[in-house]
């Protein structure tokens, strides 16, 4: 899990500040929780458990006969009737499925395993989503401008780089690149502090090469990391 001292948001807002004085340009760094719950996940291997696990099983020479015997005390020779061996075989293959589900599905549902379970892909498109929704809304309030922001969230750790229109298009998106990479091999290292510090100083300095420092500047954004 991502973590931040007292020592390591003072040393990012004052990056993000140091940064702030060279362009008319804001950065700012938001770290969030967990981008989704990803409540779908665990149904998703639950379906996929119950539906691959006992054709599986058949296919290993196990039988729903078997299942049926050992479930209620049965044995073959006191199966009588065909159909009622039919009927028997079913209702343990159904049993087995329904078991498997609930079982998985369960266990899925514990917040750790949830996340381990859950595809990276997966991982990756929430976050890109949780943070473009969250950056539409921190500048819906502002004026035009340039605005960098390091979307980072906790227990999936990931990084997104989310930019306004302006930025796009003047700047080179391989900056952007190069400050998630740096940032997200720092949280892979538990050094959360140091990577938000170097992705700002690269964020600033592109944003300084094409968005200069203006008179009367406002600072609209806090430099400190906001929570959510």
């Amino acid at each position: 899990m991502v973590t931040l001292s007292v020592e390591d948001r003072q040393r990012i807002a004052a990056a993000v500040a140091a940064a702030e004085t060279k362009t008319s340009g804001e950065v700012c760094c938001v770290l969030t929780e967990e981008a989704s719950h990803y409540r779908e996940v665990p149904l998703a291997w639950a379906a996929i458990a119950a539906l691959v696990l006992p054709p599986l099983a058949l296919a290993f020479g196990l039988r729903p006969q078997s299942w049926g015997d050992a479930l209620s005390g049965w044995t073959s020779g006191q199966t009588v009737l065909v159909g009622n061996a039919v009927i028997l075989a079913l209702a343990s293959y159904a049993f087995v499925q329904t078991f498997l589900f609930a079982a998985v599905a369960l266990v899925g549902s514990v917040p750790a395993v949830r996340r381990a379970i859950t595809p990276s892909f997966v991982k990756r498109h929430r976050v890109r989503n949780s943070a473009r929704h969250h950056f539409a809304t921190l500048v819906a309030r502002l004026a035009a401008g340039a605005y960098v922001m390091i979307y980072v969230s906790r227990f999936d750790r990931m990084v997104e780089i989310v930019v306004s229109d302006s930025v796009g298009k003047a700047c080179d998106a391989m900056a952007w690149h190069n400050a998630a990479a740096v940032l997200g091999d720092a949280l892979g290292k538990e050094r959360a502090g140091e990577g938000f510090v170097k992705a700002i100083g690269i964020c600033g300095a592109e944003l300084a090469k094409h968005f200069p420092p203006g008179a009367g500047k406002e600072n609209r954004l806090p430099d400190s990391v906001m929570e959510d």
